[in-house]
C-alpha cells in the first residue's frame, strides 16, 4: 500500500512541468506545413532537437494536418498537438524506422530519454491500415522479408503509433491515438509514466492493442477510453530480469476483440503490486480479466476493485502454464472484488472491423476459470462481491463434458498452449472451473444462469483450501436434485451460507 501511495503522489508530481521556464516552439516557425501533403519528418525532428538542446520546451502542432514519418522525442521536450491539429503518418512504409535498440518500428519513438511527453487535444494517426497493406504489397514483391507469410507482416515490422524505450518521467495527456499499423502505444523498460485522459481508436488492423506496458515501474493509467482490435490493457515481460511493478489503472473504459485487462502473453520476468479501480469493459470477445503466466514469470499482489463487464465473452480467466522447458511460473495473492458481469450467448464483438476469430468449437459458453498446472498451483485467490449472469442454454448434444471423477481427470492440462479460456472447448461447469489451486476464497459471490444448462455451476478439482461464504447459485432447472457444486480431490473445503 505504501508503494501505491507513492505512485499516487507521482501523478501530482508529473502533472507539474519539469521546467517552468521552458519555451514553446511552433512547428510552423521551423517551416512545417499543415497541408496534409508535405512530408515534414526532417523539419519536425529539427524542431524537437533544437528544443531539447536549448533547455527543453513544447513543440506545438497547430491548425492542420502535419504528415511525417518516424520522429524521435528527446529529453525535456513535450510534443503538444492542439485541438484540431493532427500528426498524420506517411503512407510510405519506407518512411518509418525500425529502431535497432527497441527492435520495433514506430511513428513516434523515444529511446533512453527523460522528461518527455505528448499532450493536447489533437490526434496522432499513423493511418496504419493503408501503411500495413502497402507493406504487404512490398512483401509480395520481395522487398520486405515476410517469414510468416500470413499476408500481414510481423508486429515489429509495422509502425506503432508510440514506442518509448528505457525512458523516465513520461506524460501522455488528453491526446487521441488512432489507427496504428501494429500495437498502439508501447512503453518498454520505462519508469514514472502518467497516461491520463487518452482516447484510443485502434481497431483498423491486426494486433492493435490499446496500451502495452512492458517491464515498467511506477505507472498510472487513468480516465482513458480505449477501443481496440486486440487486448486493451496489456502487461508483458520480455526478459527474465524484467520487472513490472507499482501499476495503477483507474476510471477507464475499454472494448476489445480480444481481452480487456490482460497479463501476458509474454511473461518472462516479474509482475507485482498492481491495482485496478473503477473499470468498465464492454463488447469484448474474450475475457474481461485475464491474468496468465505461461513463460516462467511470477505474478503477485494484484487487486481489481470495481469492474463492470457488459456483453463480454468471459468474465475471469486466471491461468498458469509452462510453454518453455524449465519454466517455474507462480501466481499468488490475487484479489478481485466488486464486479458485475454479463456474458452473452452471441459473439460479443460481432460487426467490428477486426473481430476475434470463430474458433475452438464445438463448445458451449465457457465458465470463469482459476486454472493452474500440476505441481504449480495458483495460490491465495479471493473473489468477493461478485455477480455474474451467464446465458446458459448449453446443449450436451452439441458439446459435452461430464463431471464424474474419470471425466474430470481426463481434461487435458494444455500447459504449453497459448492461454485462452476457450482452449479446452467444453468445460464441466457453467459458472466457475477451479483446478490446481491453493487457498481459494469466494465471498458473497452470486452466479445466475438465464437458460437451462446441463452442467453444474461450480467444479473444483485438485484444490487445497477452498472457502465459500455467501455463494448464491441461481438456476431455473427441471432437475431439482441437480448437484450444483462438484468437487474432486479437494481438501479443506468450507461452504457457509
Amino acid at each position: 500500500m505504501k508503494r501505491l501511495l507513492n505512485i499516487l503522489a507521482l501523478a501530482a508530481l508529473l502533472a507539474v512541468p519539469a521546467q517552468l521556464s521552458a519555451k514553446d516552439y511552433l512547428a510552423t516557425d521551423f517551416g512545417a506545413k499543415a497541408d496534409g501533403e508535405t512530408l515534414n519528418t526532417a523539419i519536425l525532428q529539427a524542431a524537437i532537437d533544437y528544443a531539447s538542446a536549448n533547455g527543453g520546451g513544447r513543440v506545438i502542432l497547430s491548425g492542420g494536418d502535419f504528415v511525417s514519418g518516424t520522429i524521435y522525442l528527446k529529453s525535456g521536450v513535450t510534443l503538444h498537438i492542439e485541438k484540431g491539429a493532427r500528426l498524420l503518418g506517411s503512407l510510405n512504409p519506407w518512411d518509418y524506422v525500425r529502431d535497432p535498440d527497441a527492435k520495433w518500428t514506430a511513428f513516434v519513438f523515444s529511446i533512453a530519454q527523460k522528461n518527455i511527453g505528448i499532450t493536447g487535444e489533437g490526434e496522432i494517426n499513423c493511418r496504419g491500415f493503408l501503411v500495413a497493406t502497402k507493406g504487404v504489397d512490398y512483401a509480395h514483391l520481395g522487398l520486405i522479408d515476410d517469414p510468416l507469410r500470413l499476408d500481414r507482416l510481423q508486429e515489429g515490422k509495422r509502425p506503432e503509433n508510440i514506442h518509448f524505450f528505457k525512458c523516465e518521467n513520461i506524460i501522455m495527456k488528453d491526446i487521441t491515438l488512432r489507427d496504428p499499423a501494429s500495437w498502439n502505444q508501447q512503453y518498454d523498460k520505462c519508469r514514472n509514466i502518467l497516461v491520463d485522459g487518452l482516447k484510443v481508436d485502434a481497431k483498423s488492423y491486426w494486433n492493435n492493442d490499446g496500451i502495452d506496458i512492458v517491464d515498467c515501474s511506477d505507472v498510472i493509467i487513468r480516465n482513458c477510453d480505449f477501443d481496440a482490435a486486440d487486448d486493451v490493457y496489456c502487461f508483458k515481460s520480455h526478459s527474465k530480469d524484467g520487472v513490472s511493478e507499482n501499476i495503477l489503472v483507474e476510471n477507464c473504459r475499454g472494448r476489445s476483440s480480444a481481452n480487456g485487462i490482460k497479463f501476458g502473453t509474454y511473461t518472462l520476468g516479474k509482475f507485482k503490486h498492481f491495482r485496478f479501480r473503477n473499470m468498465y469493459i464492454y463488447d469484448t470477445y474474450r475475457s474481461a480479466i485475464t491474468i496468465a503466466t505461461v513463460d516462467g514469470a511470477s505474478i503477485e499482489d494484484v487487486e481489481i476493485d470495481g469492474l463492470k463487464s457488459i456483453h463480454t465473452g468471459n468474465p475471469i480467466f486466471i491461468r498458469t502454464g509452462s510453454r518453455r522447458p524449465g519454466d517455474n511460473p507462480y501466481m499468488k495473492d490475487i484479489v478481485i472484488k466488486n464486479v458485475y458481469a454479463e456474458v452473452p450467448l452471441d459473439k460479443p464483438d460481432a460487426g467490428y472491423s477486426y473481430e476475434g476469430p470463430v474458433e475452438d468449437l464445438p463448445r458451449n459458453v465457457c465458465p470463469s476459470g482459476i486454472q493452474g498446472i500440476p505441481g504449480m498451483p495458483i495460490q491465495n485467490i479471493t473473489l468477493e462481491n461478485i455477480e455474474i449472469v451467464y446465458p446458459g442454454e448449453a446443449d450436451p448434444n452439441y458439446a459435452y463434458r461430464g463431471s464424474s471423477k474419470a471425466d474430470l481427470e481426463a481434461i487435458p492440462e494444455l500447459e504449453k498452449s497459448y492461454p485462452e479460456f476457450s482452449n479446452w472447448k467444453e468445460l464441466p461447469a457453467w459458472g466457475f472451473y477451479i483446478r490446481h489451486a491453493e487457498g481459494v476464497t469466494l465471498k458473497n459471490v452470486k452466479i445466475t444462469v438465464a437458460g437451462e444448462d446441463y452442467r453444474p455451476a461450480i467444479v473444483a478439482d485438485d484444490v487445497n483450501g477452498m472457502n465459500f461464504k455467501g455463494v448464491q447459485i441461481i438456476q431455473n432447472t427441471a432437475d431439482k436434485k441437480k448437484k450444483q457444486i462438484v468437487t474432486n480431490n479437494v481438501k479443506n473445503y468450507k461452504n457457509k451460507k
